[in-house]
């Protein structure tokens, strides 16, 4: 198979990945989005395996919605701060 920018593929040794669409194609490999939502980088010796797909059968993988981190508050221990002395101006 010829595998080219947009081609929407499927790859037949791992067909739990679902249907994906080629990103990017050098000499060397191809970058796919499939449908599980992961971006798998495929060498070109196993462009073999990759076989087309019905372009309607391709799904974008839904974005998740960024959950925001939680954060753990530091125990702040209040230390009296010594004032530091101030040097007199000889004049």
């Amino acid at each position: 198979m010829i595998v080219k920018r947009g081609s929407v593929v499927s790859h037949s040794v791992a067909q739990e990945w679902g249907v994906g669409k080629v990103t990017e194609v050098n000499e060397i490999r191809a970058t796919i989005l499939f449908n599980d939502g992961m971006i798998r980088k495929i060498t070109s010796s196993h462009f073999t395996n990759l076989q087309p797909a019905d372009p309607a059968s391709y799904l974008p993988p839904t974005e998740k919605a960024a959950v925001p981190k939680v954060r753990a508050v530091r125990a702040v221990t209040a230390k009296a701060k010594k004032p530091k002395k101030l040097k007199e101006a000889t004049v």
